[in-house]
């Protein structure tokens, strides 16, 4: 049986809504989140890499967290994960349990990204602190694996020793790897027994494939239609092709205007009428002509 299987299925890498001037817009927080459930997301990410997550303040990141949970009242199953790593041991854990108080169903935990050559041991530690100490029993803790971001890897050795000791907490993994045999190998060697929530579209009916648990993606914010449809689709058996075709052309389409947020803040104005949402600084917003370069392509699909 699948360990915590109510955090399956399509979560989106959810956008911050912010300002013109770069504060939240609280506010939106519901009105987004109410789309995405509308447009078949099983659940939300807040604060990952598409939401800008290590821009914010622990303080403006507890305040957003707080805005999504009005959620509930209309899509009562709509599952809410949080981003909470930092490199600081105890902003995580107190990032963390902050989550776990306010009723998150999980967070999605980036290692400690400032030390590059870390060793297997220390990252074992280190997550063995943030779940000892901000953790509940039955409470879900991904790990994130984006290496071409946070330059430090998850292996395999640290994941089999995390869920070994810690099986009721540790649910799993996050893979924004983008290797097709990171995605086989996590399958071959865990099976169902590590919840793998595949970070790209390209890649997920492969993950699927190899016991992928669901995704979380920055596409879900546009397109988790087609995530779900092939969500659906693996859970009857089936792969559905043309759709996961479909997924692959927009996401290669996206991934040629990085980075991600200023694209997709301004297509899901652009072609869900929802406000024009600022970035936060270092990013800027795309460029006109960018932006109407993105939207013609994306159409053109």
């Amino acid at each position: 049986m699948t360990r915590f299987p109510h955090l399956c299925g399509v979560f989106a890498a959810a956008l911050t809504p912010l300002r013109p001037d770069g504060d939240l817009a609280l506010e939106d927080t519901r009105l987004l989140l109410d789309f995405l459930a509308q447009r078949g997301c099983h659940g939300a990410l807040l604060l990952g890499t598409t939401g800008e997550g290590p821009s914010f303040s622990p303080a403006e990141r507890l305040d957003l967290l707080r805005s999504a949970l009005p959620i509930r009242d209309r899509h009562p199953d709509f599952r809410l994960l949080a981003g909470t790593g930092t490199p600081s041991l105890q902003e995580t854990v107190e990032l963390t349990a902050s989550a776990f108080t306010l009723g998150f169903d999980g967070v999605v935990v980036l290692p400690p990204y400032y030390f590059k050559k870390v060793s297997v041991d220390g990252l074992f530690a280190w997550f063995s602190q943030v779940i000892r100490q901000a953790v509940p029993h039955g409470g879900a803790l991904f790990g994130y694996h984006i290496p071409p971001v946070s330059g430090v890897a998850l292996p395999l050795e640290l994941l089999e020793r995390l869920l070994q000791a810690f099986p009721d907490r540790f649910a799993g993994i996050k893979d924004s790897s983008g290797d097709p045999e990171q995605a086989r190998k996590l399958g071959d060697h865990f099976g169902s027994d590590l919840l793998v929530l595949n970070g790209n579209d390209k890649l997920f009916s492969h993950a699927l494939q190899h016991s992928a648990s669901g995704c979380i993606t920055a596409m879900a914010n546009l397109h988790s239609p087609d995530l779900r449809l092939v969500w659906e689709a693996y859970q009857r058996g089936q792969w559905d092709a043309p759709v996961q075709a479909r997924l692959d052309e927009f996401r290669t389409l996206m991934d040629q205007y990085p980075p991600a947020p200023p694209v997709y803040k301004a297509l899901i104005h652009r072609l869900h009428h929802l406000p024009r949402w600022a970035v936060r600084l270092p990013l800027l917003p795309l460029e006109a002509e960018s932006e109407e370069k993105a939207l013609a392509e994306y159409l053109a699909l």
